[in-house]
């Protein structure tokens, strides 16, 4: 098996959570995004934040607004909506029980 494929899949499982998090914070560009995601070391590329954004976008937990830009043509800035941040509420509840039974898990095995 490869590590590197395991740990790929197990990011994107949650990058979902990880753009919500991001944006409950301030709104924000994609490629702040990107950036803030690979400073995390979840490295995401634009042909995946598009896709995820997008439908995050079309299930209602975000909205986004134009802005003129100094450096080229108006920049899309995403923003979280009130129904994602209940969803981000939701995953958070969803993220502590993941890590609680991982965690019993891994204390059962050491035992």
């Amino acid at each position: 098996m490869n590590l590197e494929n395991t740990k790929a899949q197990m990011r994107k499982g949650i990058l979902e959570y990880c753009i919500l998090l991001n944006l409950s914070k301030k709104s924000a560009y994609a490629s702040d995004i990107i950036a803030e995601m690979k400073v995390a070391k979840m490295i995401v590329v634009e042909g995946t934040l598009y896709p995820l954004l997008t439908r995050l976008k079309n299930d209602g937990y975000l909205s986004y607004r134009w802005e003129e830009s100094l450096q080229g043509p108006p920049r899309k800035y995403y923003e979280i909506t009130l129904s994602g941040a209940e969803f981000l509420a939701e995953l958070d509840l969803a993220w502590g029980e993941l890590v609680e039974a991982i965690t019993q898990i891994k204390n059962n095995n050491q035992q």
